[in-house]
């Protein structure tokens, strides 16, 4: 049965696997960045002590990013995806990437781990007092849309942002 976990390096073997699939594509939800050295042992694990430093909002965050909580789905120790949950929203966020993204390796799809993940992490947001969470999808991506429906998304607009045309959905939480 899959569950949400933080990052650790004791799955970087997983992990990669995970990646290697996704043919170096950009992986919604996983908190990559292009200086990120995540194929040795130790630029791994300084990975995800940035990722799980990122959520601590005592810790500054470099200008134009925000705090972010990182999960991981696994399912016996087999990552299967990433999600993330930005406590606030920057402009580019507001435009396109809202609170919520997430992606799920691409062997692992159409098992509703996406629908599992998003529904598990809508609390978090809650406890951190967000009433309602922005969660967006390209217009192409059916999947992704479905998930966002099933938890509750109600479509604002679909519009043309620097990161593709996408669908952006609002949910609301038990946040005030």
């Amino acid at each position: 049965m899959a569950e949400l976990i933080a990052p650790t390096a004791r799955l970087r073997e997983s992990w990669l696997r995970s990646r290697d699939e996704w043919g170096g594509a950009h992986q919604d939800g996983a908190g990559l960045r292009p200086e990120d050295d995540v194929d040795t042992p130790d630029g791994f694990a300084a990975w995800v002590r940035r990722l799980l430093r990122d959520a601590d909002p005592a810790v500054a965050q470099p200008e134009g990013l925000v705090h972010c909580t990182y999960w991981w789905i696994v399912e016996d120790d087999e990552v299967l995806g990433a999600i993330a949950l930005r406590h606030e929203l920057n402009d580019f966020l507001l435009r396109a990437g809202g609170h919520i993204g997430y992606g799920v390796r691409p062997s692992a799809r159409r098992r509703g781990l996406a629908s599992f993940a998003l529904g598990e992490v809508l609390p978090y947001a809650a406890k951190l007092g967000l009433a309602r969470v922005l969660v967006t999808c390209n217009v192409a991506n059916e999947g992704s849309r479905r998930t966002i429906e099933r938890n509750g998304g109600e479509l604002e607009d679909i519009r043309d942002t620097e990161i593709g045309r996408l669908r952006r959905y609002w949910i609301t939480t038990s946040g005030s």
